[in-house]
């Protein structure tokens, strides 16, 4: 899953996992700080250092450099029989279409841009990084669009992760990939 900050990546991701006992969720490594009131699993908090010592290692399947930190997926080792979850940014998106297209990419859009800063500034990001991360946001909604096999508007969370999780059900049975599919709110 892809998306730009503020959309609700991280409970979305989080509530799939809870609900589907199949999905994996590989957990991103960043040298960004913890905000106030963010789970210490979120992410693997590292310093630039080690983070960078394991790019020289080769140790990350995608990583990338984002409003000046590092944000990678360790090489994951899924479980027999689990799917494979990952809550990436968009050129991290990207690199995992390179190394496997058949990646099944869901991006998750805000209902509004105002509803993105509202939630940005709800979860405490200082106001000039939210300044930042709605100018990202521009950029990368039409990359992020444009590599999506699903695009999902998150303007009601119940709704949206039922939606998510009727995707992933729908792809586990389906033979073969089918062509990019769109969802309006």
């Amino acid at each position: 899953m892809s998306g730009p900050g503020g959309v609700g990546k991280s409970t979305i991701v989080d509530a799939l996992v809870d609900r589907d006992a199949r999905l994996w969720l590989s957990r991103s490594w960043t040298t960004r700080a913890r905000r106030e009131g963010e789970a210490g699993s979120a992410y693997v908090f590292v310093d630039r250092a080690a983070f960078e010592e394991r790019i020289q290692a080769g140790g990350f399947v995608e990583w990338t450099e984002f409003l000046g930190n590092y944000y990678g997926t360790p090489t994951p080792e899924v479980p027999l029989g689990r799917d494979l979850v990952l809550e990436i940014e968009v050129d991290g998106a990207r690199q995992i279409k390179s190394l496997q297209p058949d990646a099944v990419l869901i991006f998750l859009l805000p209902p509004t841009r105002d509803e993105q800063q509202r939630r940005l500034v709800g979860r405490g990001d200082p106001h000039a990084k939210v300044a930042q991360r709605l100018q990202k946001a521009e950029d990368e909604e039409p990359v992020g669009m444009a590599l999506a096999d699903y695009v999902v508007v998150n303007g009601d969370l119940e709704q949206t992760i039922k939606e998510m999780l009727d995707i992933i059900e729908a792809r586990r049975t389906e033979p073969g990939r089918s062509e990019p599919r769109r969802s309006e709110p």
